[in-house]
């Protein structure tokens, strides 16, 4: 689909039909996800899956009552990294490294402003820029699944502490910060399926120097 009629056609799907995003579609939305920009190369963000029917019920009692949970084929959870450590920093070079074909020594430079920055930024700091990270990603599956002809719903609108419990995210040093449903529009269900996109005209929402 091209791009700016996939964005028209999109919209923040508030009832879905239940019908399975095809694998196919999914695969590409993942990637779309995996190739997005992030500061510094690093991806300081995981990406959970949410596919059983179990989770999701889950999700829906515990931590976030939207129908889009319980009513979509997918939903993709994205967590921050509560912190970045010295081997987070080393792996990445070193697949810089492997990748680019880079001598690690010839890396060195680029391995020590990372390290700079992360001591700048302090561990605070570090979670609420992989959480703004996160959201570059997001933005990019919003995108991609319209392409793809699938609904995707940003929600944000849920219990972090209560996910991070249900995903047992902790254990793993990250933290939930917003998530994606993926399926298709229940025209029937949702009034604002054939509802005309409202947004800022072009001379409002654009400054030109």
């Amino acid at each position: 689909m091209d791009l700016l009629k996939a964005l028209k056609w999109r919209y923040a799907t508030k009832r879905m039909n239940g019908e399975k995003v095809p694998q196919e579609k999914l695969d590409n939305i993942l990637e779309a996800i995996r190739m997005a920009p992030s500061s510094l190369g690093l991806q300081t963000y995981t990406v959970i899956v949410v596919e059983s029917d179990e989770m999701k019920r889950k999700i829906s009692e515990k931590a976030c009552i939207q129908p889009q949970v319980m009513e979509g084929s997918h939903l993709v959870v994205f967590a921050a990294w509560d912190d970045v450590s010295a081997e987070n920093v080393e792996a990445y070079i070193e697949s810089v490294s492997k990748t680019r074909g880079v001598n690690i020594s010839d890396l060195l430079d680029y391995k020590n402003l990372i390290n700079g920055f992360l001591i700048k930024a302090g561990k605070d700091g570090i979670n609420r820029w992989a959480a703004r990270q996160a959201y570059i990603a997001l933005g990019v599956g919003l995108i991609s699944s319209a392409t793809e002809g699938v609904d995707a719903t940003p929600i944000e609108g849920f219990d972090n502490a209560v996910m991070d419990e249900v995903l047992e995210l902790k254990e793993k040093g990250l933290s939930s910060v917003v998530m994606m449903a993926l399926g298709y529009r229940d025209e029937a269900k949702d009034q604002l399926a054939k509802a005309a996109k409202v947004r800022r005209s072009k001379k409002d929402l654009f400054i030109y120097k």
